[in-house]
């Protein structure tokens, strides 16, 4: 039985502690462009530090700029790099806007922070797990391949993160759609035709199944029932799991990154138990990924269907 953490109120039952505290995640989750676009550093909500804005500000103009570097090209433009500075602040704005594409470069910086701490404290390879290499080994040639082109992918998203940067065929496809889109509306007048033949011209070459989260997710979806291996973090890599807890807890894989935040581990404990972890290997993630807080009092009376359910009622799900 896990018996520690979080004492309800008389007049509470654990269950209501539970909705409870999810709707106090979505509401973290609501503020956090209100409070990107101030610019606020770390006030001790781990949801947003000086790391993790950093890192969003430069994936977001990384995204912008190589936007209009495409469109420079489209408009045959004499000093791309000039014309690229004159529209970035604009585009920036425009992408900025989108409440969708913040919470995924929010989720990206926050999965490069935390698999940063993973490998200080727990010695974690952010690239090469042992299960990936497992699958790299595999004799089914199809998954070998797919977890060869993940290898790949990975390192390139730690030297991506290193440097701030976010190519545009990363982004999943309904972002990617939003950044075109964005693109296009932020050109007027000479710009409107060299903004859409870019934008044709970036689509041509997009396949969402070849992007890093793609990959991971044809690994976990091909391990079949074999995908509970992926929710030992341990064993599987943070981007492995975090790409399993999604799939297997039914919820965004933003949302399944920011339960890994300090404050989120209610969240957290209720989608291990919507992916069907037991009470102690559920334990054993936690002690892991949440180091410093207490487990949920009462998460070992919640069912698998409870916990699923008590995930897609709340608003961020």
């Amino acid at each position: 039985m896990i018996e520690v953490g979080m004492t309800p109120f008389p007049e509470q039952s654990e269950e209501e502690i539970f909705v409870a505290a999810l709707a106090e995640s979505d509401a973290a989750q609501a503020s956090l462009a209100p409070i990107l676009r101030h610019l606020l550093t770390n006030d001790g909500n781990t949801l947003l530090n000086d790391e993790i804005v950093a890192r969003f500000r430069g994936m977001l103009g990384d995204v912008a700029r190589r936007l209009l570097a495409s469109q420079a090209q489209a408009a045959d433009a004499e000093d791309p790099e000039a014309y690229v500075e004159e529209r970035e602040a604009a585009l920036t704005q425009l992408l900025f806007a989108n409440a969708e594409l913040v919470r995924h470069l929010h989720a990206l910086a926050m999965e490069s922070q935390i698999g940063e701490r993973l490998k200080h404290d727990n010695a974690l390879e952010p690239v090469l797990s042992p299960l990936l290499q497992a699958l790299i080994g595999s004799h089914d040639p199809d998954t070998a391949s797919t977890a060869m082109a993940t290898l790949a992918a990975q390192a390139r998203f730690v030297q991506s993160q290193k440097r701030m940067e976010l190519p545009i065929g990363e982004l999943p496809g309904d972002l990617f759609h939003v950044a075109l889109v964005a693109l296009r509306n932020c050109a007027a007048g000479d710009d409107a035709e060299p903004a859409e033949r870019a934008a044709e011209t970036l689509r041509g070459h997009f396949d969402e199944s070849a992007s890093r989260i793609g990959l991971l997710s044809r690994l976990v979806t091909g391990m079949g029932a074999g995908a509970v291996a992926a929710l030992d973090v341990e064993h599987s890599g943070l981007a492995l799991f975090l790409t399993a807890l999604a799939i297997s807890a039914n919820e965004p894989r933003e949302l399944a990154t920011i339960s890994l935040s300090e404050n989120q581990i209610v969240r957290l404990a209720l989608s291990l138990r919507a992916a069907g972890l037991p009470d102690r290997q559920l334990l054993e993630q936690l002690m892991i990924l949440a180091p410093t807080g207490l487990p949920p009092r009462g998460i070992d009376s919640i069912s698998v269907e409870r916990a699923s359910t008590l995930l897609s009622s709340a608003t961020g799900s």
